[in-house]
């Protein structure tokens, strides 16, 4: 068997049996097959697609590419959420400690930046100190002290997805229901979670652009989810403009600590309002509420109390981070050098504000990676000071831009203006969360 067959079989429309793909994911595994072949594939499954049984194998492979944690030691369900990918979508960050401080314990293991969307991970990084690289141990024994844990993938679970997750961020094969589906939930099968939230993007700035698309791969998810056992909903939510005001790595920590305190940015209503509609199906899977709705407005009222904060501390702390930037984040997060406000040349209403163009602007700052190799830098992004629905006077400022290399601030402002439309009236604005799938 070789992979130039397996790549000329997808390429002409062909379906992978198990032992095709086992040779695939196991040669990836082994560092036997160069990049070029292995993004080959991609992009031939990216194109032709993969059949349920197909994607069903692959994920089982994924899995057992490495091993599965038993948290069966932790009482009680754990629960934990992914969201596809979006821009501003720090969520994880208010949300993992509100449902711990809740009595339900939620294990994640979250990833990286993709494309234009932000990564957990690189998020939590921007902390002086903070390790995402936790051995299995460490992850049950976090998760059994505190009830919350925020991890990346160590070698040992599920290593194939480590592997292929950074290939296809630079290859333009993100936007794959089978190759997402496997790799969302070979993640979470192997971090032993017992129910999973998922939030699925759907809008100009998510991978699944049109909302068709969206259900089918909300739908595909909680089907495989459910033949691995698994408690399964998916909320198919709206990613046509920046959740929150914050995009950009330290701003999205800053932004977080200030919720968690009890307290309300400007622009970050949809923000609060998604976390507690994800936060109440937690708390409905994990026990905690008798319901969506109960659960819903059991994590308003941790918020509000500041509690939140209280379990976010304690879980920095554990992390080796500088437990001190939930107290005082601008002296403890890196700042960027240089800021510009990006001013409004026309008068009017802010009709629409596409959320890709808005990422691909912060991560042209910095806040992403462009190749594979390329360096983030913490401190750079965008702030809003506008969403859709607010009325502008020309000359007024609609963002705020962080960075400290002007190498791409012109691209990033012309792109970001790009993505920008301003009318005489007011927009009818879209429902946050378009269907629900159980």
């Amino acid at each position: 068997m070789r992979v130039y067959d397996l790549i000329a079989k997808k390429r002409d429309k062909g379906s992978f049996n198990q032992e095709e793909i086992h040779f695939f994911i196991q040669k990836v595994i082994s560092g036997e097959i160069p990049d070029y072949q292995s993004s080959a594939l991609l992009m031939a499954i990216f194109l032709n697609g993969m059949s349920p049984k197909e994607t069903t194998v692959l994920l089982k492979e994924m899995v057992e590419s490495g091993k599965v944690l038993d948290l069966s030691s932790i009482p009680g369900m754990k629960v934990d959420k992914h969201s596809t990918g979006g821009v501003g979508d720090g969520i994880s960050l208010v949300l993992a400690p509100l449902v711990a401080a809740c009595g339900v314990p939620v294990p994640m293991m979250a990833g990286r930046a993709l494309g234009h969307t932000g990564g957990t991970l690189d998020k939590l990084e921007s902390i002086p100190g903070f390790r995402t690289a936790l051995n299995s141990e460490a992850f049950i024994s976090q998760l059994s002290k505190i009830g919350m844990v925020i991890a990346g993938q160590t070698e040992s679970l599920a290593p194939a997805d480590d592997k292929l997750y950074a290939l296809r961020d630079v290859t333009a094969t993100v936007e794959s229901i089978p190759l997402i589906s496997a790799s969302i939930l070979s993640k979470k099968i192997a971090e032993g979670c017992d129910a999973l939230v998922l939030d699925v993007k759907t809008g100009a700035g998510a991978f699944t652009q049109e909302k068709k698309e969206a259900i089918k791969l909300a739908s595909t998810m909680v089907e495989l989810g459910k033949r691995c056992r698994k408690k399964m909903v998916a909320l198919v939510t709206a990613m046509d403009q920046p959740l929150g005001a914050a995009i950009g790595n330290a701003l999205e920590i800053e932004q977080a600590i200030e919720i968690l305190r009890g307290k309300e940015w400007k622009n970050v209503a949809d923000f609060i309002e998604l976390t507690d509609i994800l936060g109440g199906w937690m708390l409905f899977f994990g026990g905690a509420a008798k319901n969506s709705i109960e659960g819903k407005n059991k994590i308003a009222e941790i918020r509000k109390t500041g509690r939140g904060l209280e379990k976010f501390k304690e879980f920095v702390m554990l992390q080796n981070g500088d437990p001190a930037v939930c107290e005082r984040p601008k002296e403890v997060l890196p700042q960027a050098k240089f800021a510009k406000e990006i001013l409004s040349p026309w008068k009017g209403t802010l009709f629409s504000m596409n959320a890709r163009s808005v990422g691909v602007a912060a991560l042209l700052l910095g806040a992403g990676r462009q190749t594979l190799e390329s360096a983030i830098d913490p401190s750079s992004g965008i702030l809003l000071r506008k969403k859709v629905g607010d009325t502008l006077e020309r000359g007024e400022s609609m963002a705020q831009f962080f960075y400290s290399s002007e190498a791409n601030l012109d691209r990033a402002e012309k792109t970001f203006l790009a993505g920008v439309r301003i009318g005489k009236n007011r927009p009818k604005l879209k429902p946050l969360v378009h269907t629900i799938i159980r």
